[in-house]
């Protein structure tokens, strides 16, 4: 076997380091990745370390090298033919290193520019057996296109002699982990309906001039070209913080279509939509980060919950390595950013809890011998009247009470003023302060200001915003280009909120993307748990209506299991038992989630779980506007929370309790038919969208059940998926 140093003149190499590379390494034990961490350390921390890459004998590709993690370990490497850019592959024992690096080839995409890897035996061996199909069958995947448009789409020769001999979208499939990625990702999208010049978006081609450009041979040129799969590492600092957050890193590739969105110029706002797992949150990332580096102002990214913004700031730091850039963006809830405004005024108010408002509103009520609830006349409040932004009896008494069931003549409506009225006078004499109304007052003080704190806003899961914060972040920010850009899914709201972006002023027509393929969650768990919300009216925070049609994903796994119970404490001992079995097939604790309805039902499962064996930390209830603190049980453990806090997280593997009859939709959370019926279909459509939102946190393997009668949201999916214990 030939050696060749790691470094060449004395010069420190520079590192690229493959998505694949980053989940291989995730998944090893601690004591390997220690040892790999090593191992690159020294090769980034000195010039004559004496590490070395090994050449491979009988290989397809002789680019591919190997390098010693230990005596069982070994490092896949792709090394150029000239200059000191490397790229780390895999991690993979003695033998498996070996054989994965003869039976491969890297090439480079002729119309994205892009690095990708085949493996050529699987091709070669695969196509007699898949020619001898098609001469007997009656028709082939791609026989209505034609060869130009395959070639200009980045199909090689290679690839191209196999899509000739595909009959089945199945055999397609099949040969996912062999092709090139880059053409795979192309055939599919033909297979899957698309037009040329569909798939010629979706894959992010370069433009003509470029492609004219590029060099077959040149590997280099490529792995600079391929961000969405090749994060390149200047320095020890930056390799080790790659080590230490391989998933997460992960997390921040971007696809060409999404960076696409992500760097693009608009006249005013924008707006990215998609399902679940489809990247949403990686563009805004990648969003701020893209206009902070241009230096022109400040940049708010922000969303609706602390656990959500907790999640933003950590990736947030792990996506910009200039600190000047990383200055640049504040990471805040609207209502942290709101709080900072009005504390400006007055430094220290009082917030109702959600129990103190709805007593306030009883007092109301009951004072005035009113014929409402308590929760009547706050959603009125807050839905009509502070939605519209309502200051007199008059404008309410003319108001649009579109969304509410309930018809309101002028008499009643004259009731519901003078409740408002009431409520409002005993806040103001008590020194006590609603969210809402202290996001109304912060943004009557930024209007008044000379000058807005914000150039830019960046807002994630932006359907969840009230009214009200909307408005205040309008006033946060001057109207102009790129002012706004949202990202969000309609069929993910879980809060009462909805809101017409035109009447707030934000006009996003012309400017709206739409992402459809799910890099999270396996196509199994996706399915599943569309099958939930087909059907369903869902607006699209715009006037119109959404779909989840078009949603795919790529990745495989099981389906998800469903197991029904007599009892909770048996409810409670099977989902323990799928937990330790999934530490035990290697899944760490802290990639495991359990979800439940409510806060009652977590606190209750936490203790349940420790005495079972299960090592589980509480995602913790806390108002929206503080950090929320895990409880933690020491080293690494199981997340368990309630469907809300769930929202914005991701786990390899999770189980969703409690999705019983009694618990899902929760009663409390549903206003009755009798009352409002349009709520009342609202409510039921939020509970619906609740139980979807926590289902795709799943990225492999999803496990639910229920005690007594299971959710009526599960039984409209048919019977056969249902097993009962």
């Amino acid at each position: 076997m030939g050696f060749e140093q790691w470094t060449r003149g004395g010069d420190v190499a520079r590192l690229g380091i493959d998505k694949e590379f980053l989940l291989g390494f995730a998944a090893l034990e601690k004591q390997v990745q220690n040892r790999v961490l090593d191992v690159f350390a020294k090769f980034e921390a000195a010039t004559h370390a004496g590490l070395h890459l090994e050449k491979i004998g009988n290989v397809r590709d002789d680019r591919f090298r190997t390098i010693r993690i230990d005596r069982f370990w070994r490092g896949v490497v792709l090394a150029p033919d000239s200059g000191d850019t490397y790229t780390l592959l895999r991690v993979l024992p003695h033998d498996d290193a070996y054989a994965w690096a003869q039976r491969r080839r890297v090439s480079v995409n002729a119309a994205t520019g892009r690095n990708e890897i085949r493996d050529v035996v699987a091709i070669d061996a695969t196509l007699p057996e898949l020619t001898r199909r098609a001469e007997q069958a009656p028709s082939r995947l791609f026989a209505d296109v034609a060869d130009k448009d395959l070639r200009r789409l980045g199909i090689d020769e290679q690839t191209l002699a196999f899509a000739r001999v595909l009959t089945d979208v199945r055999q397609l499939e099949m040969a996912r982990g062999f092709l090139p990625p880059n053409q795979w990702d192309a055939l599919f999208g033909l297979a899957a309906g698309m037009t040329p010049e569909e798939v010629w978006a979706e894959i992010g081609a370069a433009s003509e001039a470029d492609r004219a450009s590029f060099d077959a041979d040149d590997v280099v040129a490529a792995v600079e070209r391929s961000a969405d799969r090749v994060v390149l590492v200047d320095g020890p600092e930056e390799l080790l913080e790659v080590f230490r957050h391989p998933f997460a890193l992960w997390r921040v590739y971007l696809h060409p279509t999404q960076r696409r969105i992500a760097q693009a110029r608009f006249r005013g706002p924008a707006r990215v939509t998609g399902g679940p797992g489809t990247g949403k949150t990686v563009v805004a990332l990648h969003r701020a980060r893209d206009l902070a580096s241009q230096g022109v102002g400040r940049v708010l990214l922000t969303t609706f919950t602390s656990t959500m913004c907790d999640s933003l700031a950590a990736d947030l730091d792990l996506l910009v390595h200039d600190p000047l850039e990383r200055e640049r963006i504040t990471v805040a809830t609207v209502n942290k950013i709101a709080y900072d405004v009005f504390r400006a005024w007055q430094p220290q108010p009082t917030i109702l809890t959600d129990a103190e408002e709805r007593a306030v509103w009883r007092t109301a009520t009951r004072g005035l011998g009113l014929p409402f609830s308590e929760s009547f006349l706050s959603e009125e409040w807050r839905q009509v009247i502070l939605a519209q932004e309502i200051l007199t009896e008059a404008g309410y008494q003319k108001a649009r009470r579109a969304g509410r069931g309930r018809p309101l003549g002028p008499r009643q409506r004259a009731q519901v003023w003078a409740a408002w009225r009431q409520f409002d006078r005993e806040l103001r004499a008590s020194g006590r302060w609603t969210h809402e109304m202290i996001c109304v007052e912060a943004a009557r003080l930024l209007e008044r200001a000379p000058h807005r704190p914000y150039r830019h806003v960046v807002i994630d899961e932006a359907q969840d915003l009230s009214p009200v914060q909307w408005r205040f972040l309008r006033t946060a920010v001057k109207p102009g280009a790129d002012d706004f850009f949202l990202a969000g899914d309609a069929h993910q709201r879980i809060y009462h909120n909805r809101v017409s972006l035109r009447e707030l002023g934000i006009q996003v027509v012309g400017r709206s993307a739409r992402l459809t393929v799910n890099y999270r969650t396996t196509a199994e768990i996706l399915a599943w748990s569309l099958g939930m919300l087909r059907g369903e009216p869902i607006d699209d925070l715009d006037g119109g209506l959404d779909s989840v049609a078009g949603y795919r994903s790529e990745l495989h796994g099981p389906v998800p299991r469903l197991q029904g119970f007599a009892t909770w404490n048996d409810e409670i001992r099977e989902a323990a038992e799928q937990v330790r079995a999934w530490i035990r097939a290697g899944v760490a604790p802290d990639e495991i989630g359990v979800a439940v309805r409510s806060n009652k039902f977590a606190e209750s499962l936490l203790p349940a779980l420790h005495r079972l064996g299960v090592p589980a930390r509480l995602l913790a209830r806390l108002p929206e506007q503080q950090p929320a603190p895990i409880e933690r049980a020491g080293g690494p453990a199981v997340a368990v929370g309630t469907m809300h806090r769930m929202k914005g997280l991701e786990f390899r593997c999770l189980t969703v309790l409690g999705v019983g009859e009694r618990q899902v939709p929760a009663p409390g959370a549903v206003t009755p038919a009798g009352e409002d019926e349009i709520a009342h279909a609202q409510d039921v459509q939020r509970e619906r969208c609740l139980l979807f939102v926590a289902c795709t946190r799943a990225r492999e393997e999803l496990y639910i059940s229920w005690h007594g009668a299971q959710s009526p949201f599960l039984a409209q999916l048919g019977p056969a998926a249902v097993r009962s214990t």
